[in-house]
């Protein structure tokens, strides 16, 4: 049998979400020795996009103030996760994460005083608070009414630019809409991810310039679904761009999408380089404490890990990461049997239509916490002093509805990274 591996550190980061790695991110920069944890997070399923919120309870117009829009939620729901932080935190938070993203070769525009109206896969708009520069001429054209075209491809399943043009004809009448085969793949269906691969190729870039310039006219803005590369994609645009002579966004596709592969690749290549001890792939199976520390039990093919920290964040996400289990009795948290705020019965669950305009209440359950973010028992104590959580395992927040994920884990991953380097000096 293998022995043991053992690792010791000050913080342990459980999740590989964005809130896990976010809180890597922010415990890297404060010099924090961190181990990051997890089985696997749903950071492949997002677009790419980091919102705030876009979205507010019982409004019908969009938030294209996400500022306003924290202050309105401080006063209604005070005990959702982004009213618990303060909006100056919170944009440090996004400065601080997105740059950190930038220095690591994906570019990211900076959190402004409003949102952006970004593309969806589908030609609908969304409001998020920044985009990947690969992105962002997309927003820029569609403000302007830019002429422009959207090139997809032969076998791509998940996007269509007949789709995207008829679901924007009435906001953006110049644009217009181009198929073409991707080089080397003329033949049965094609994966963005295969093609963005492909496109780090000089060779591939050529021909696709070549097929993008016979189809685009005299039209000098192209529009392409998410593909630009994997791991350089700001550098197979410009390449793109010189090569072509016109300007090029990305749209994202269906989930699991490019940007989301881009940021988990980056997250899992990058944070080790920097010192973070990575152990991805691998769900924790027991995590105890005492009075030194905490210790988190998981194994792999080659046997048992062990990671001893002084310090743990609980950032394992809703039930797709597996932080929470459905079962027929009600909701769990499976690591500590955390107890889990949610509906008295499981037949309040849902409401009886799928669409209704408030939501299911289940997508409001979650753990409590108090001010420094450190999960509660049921009698409202803190769990342990060692013991803080961040993201959306957190309770009292509708993340899909209120289009506020990533600001939720950004947010609170920062917070409870502050709090732990709080405990860890002994302030």
């Amino acid at each position: 049998m293998n022995a043991p591996r053992h690792f010791t550190t000050q913080l342990a980061v459980i999740g590989s979400g964005i809130a896990g790695f976010a809180a890597s991110i922010f415990a890297l920069n404060r010099k924090i020795a961190t181990a990051q944890v997890g089985n696997t997070g749903a950071v492949a399923y997002t677009t790419g996009y980091l919102d705030l919120i876009g979205k507010r309870d019982g409004v019908a117009d969009v938030v294209t103030d996400p500022w306003q829009a924290l202050a309105s939620l401080r006063e209604t729901e005070p005990t959702h996760p982004l009213s618990r932080v303060a909006a100056d935190d919170i944009q440090r938070a996004f400065a601080e994460f997105t740059a950190f993203l930038g220095e690591c070769g994906l570019a990211y525009s900076a959190p402004g005083a409003v949102n952006i109206s970004a593309l969806t896969p589908v030609g609908t708009l969304k409001q998020t608070l920044c985009v990947p520069a690969t992105m962002a001429a997309g927003p820029h054209a569609l403000a302007a009414n830019a002429a422009c075209v959207i090139v997809d491809f032969r076998g791509l399943k998940g996007f269509s630019g007949v789709e995207v043009v008829a679901n924007l004809r009435q906001r953006w009448p110049r644009l217009t809409t181009q198929r073409i085969s991707f080089p080397g793949m003329e033949r049965g269906e094609v994966y963005p991810e295969v093609m963005a691969r492909a496109l780090e190729v000089p060779a591939i870039r050529e021909k696709l310039a070549e097929a993008l310039n016979g189809v685009a006219g005299s039209t000098s803005i192209i529009g392409l679904p998410a593909m630009l590369g994997m791991h350089r994609p700001d550098h197979v645009r410009a390449e793109l761009e010189r090569l072509t002579g016109r300007e090029i966004f990305e749209i994202p596709t269906m989930p699991p999408s490019v940007p989301g592969i881009r940021l988990r690749e980056l997250f899992q290549q990058v944070l080790p380089q920097k010192g973070v001890t990575l152990v991805p792939q691998q769900k924790v199976t027991s995590l105890s404490f005492g009075d030194d520390g905490a210790t988190l039990a998981l194994s792999d093919n080659f046997g048992p890990i062990r990671v001893h920290a002084q310090a743990v964040i609980l950032a394992t996400g809703r039930f797709l990461s597996g932080g929470l289990e459905a079962h027929p009795t009600g909701i769990r948290e499976h690591l500590l049997d955390l107890p889990v705020t949610q509906p008295a019965a499981r037949a309040d669950w849902y409401r009886a239509r799928y669409t209704d305009p408030r939501g299911h209440p289940i997508h409001r359950a979650g753990i409590e916490v108090d001010d420094s973010f450190r999960p509660l028992t049921s009698e409202g104590r803190r769990y342990h002093d060692r013991l803080f959580a961040a993201g959306v395992i957190l309770a009292h927040q509708d993340w899909i509805r209120g289009r506020s994920g990533a600001g939720i884990a950004i947010a609170t991953a920062f917070k409870a990274v502050t709090e732990a380097e709080r405990f860890l000096s002994g302030r």
